[in-house]
């Protein structure tokens, strides 16, 4: 047993730590859709938030830049934002479940003509969203449509856990490059061959930029903006928005950011993200601890 594979690249300890993961979504796998996200929300909200300390970190969030809630409305968010966190965490392994609902988006909002316009003509596009809603809800659109997205995923630490979530990402929309200098290789030279690449520019970066996010200063990294310039993309925020029954969406595009500096352009990012945060609060990752280091 020591000597196969999994055990060379996970050890005996990962493989124990992997098991209660496995067994979990074995169960979730066994009900339906719906009630699996239903379940793995319920159990997150009201067991795992408050046990591992979301909900502090949610509060301590809400307090800095949102200070006018009501405690009534920061509890409903505590409660929506671990319901959310744990719906995605389930499609990212209910993959066949989770495409079928995300392939009859809708794709909406004024950028998305001058999307499909790039793809089709082997145009750049970087495409940058935040830890809200589903991001990957578009990139299930654009396979379909026969165009191919590249996005840089962070590895797991656990072997065992990290070859299940590699595997069903690649099922959701390929090719995905491991964060890092060989995986920003990748994603840069699909970028160049007139591809599209999906990028996340939300999480607090010590090597960013002090630009600002919700009214507060926010270390932000440019390097979104700075991959379009280089390469003469256009720079679109999109979001994946969950629907009110909780497995459906609905895509928004939005237009391209407007040529200026990587500050300029980054700036113009956060606020957009922004806008959706304080018409959707519940469906972005208020766990990020997003403000430190300023």
């Amino acid at each position: 047993m020591a000597t196969s594979d999994e055990f060379t690249r996970g050890g005996v300890v990962n493989y124990l730590i992997d098991l209660p993961v496995r067994g979990m979504f074995a169960m979730l796998g066994l009900l339906p859709y719906r009630a699996s996200l239903a379940l793995a929300g319920g159990i997150a909200s009201r067991v795992l938030a408050p046990a591992f300390g979301a909900n502090r970190r949610i509060r301590a969030n809400l307090a800095h830049v949102l200070p006018q809630l009501e405690a009534a409305e920061i509890t409903r968010l505590c409660r929506q934002v671990s319901t959310n966190s744990a719906r995605l965490m389930v499609e990212s392994f209910r993959t066949a479940d989770f495409i079928a609902h995300a392939s009859r988006a809708e794709l909406a909002g004024p950028g998305v003509a001058l999307l499909l316009e790039a793809l089709e003509n082997s145009l750049p596009v970087v495409l940058v969203s935040g830890h809200f809603g589903n991001y990957q809800v578009l990139r299930v659109l654009l396979r379909a449509r026969g165009f191919d997205t590249a996005a840089i995923y962070r590895p797991m630490n656990n072997a065992f856990t990290n070859k299940r979530y590699i595997d069903n990402m690649n099922r959701i929309a390929t090719p995905n490059f491991p964060r890092g200098m060989k995986g920003t290789k990748g994603l840069l030279r699909h970028l160049r061959a007139g591809g599209a690449i999906a990028l996340l520019n939300d999480q607090a970066a010590l090597e960013g930029e002090r630009l600002h996010f919700m009214g507060k200063p926010a270390m932000t990294m440019t390097s979104a903006a700075e991959f379009a310039i280089k390469h003469g993309a256009l720079l679109i925020p999109y979001y994946g928005i969950r629907l009110e029954n909780g497995v459906d969406f609905r895509v928004e595009v939005e237009t391209p950011i407007s040529p200026g500096t990587p500050t300029e352009m980054t700036q113009a990012l956060n606020d957009s993200l922004e806008r959706r945060v304080r018409e959707y609060p519940s469906q972005w990752f208020w766990i990020h601890r997003r403000w430190k280091w300023t």
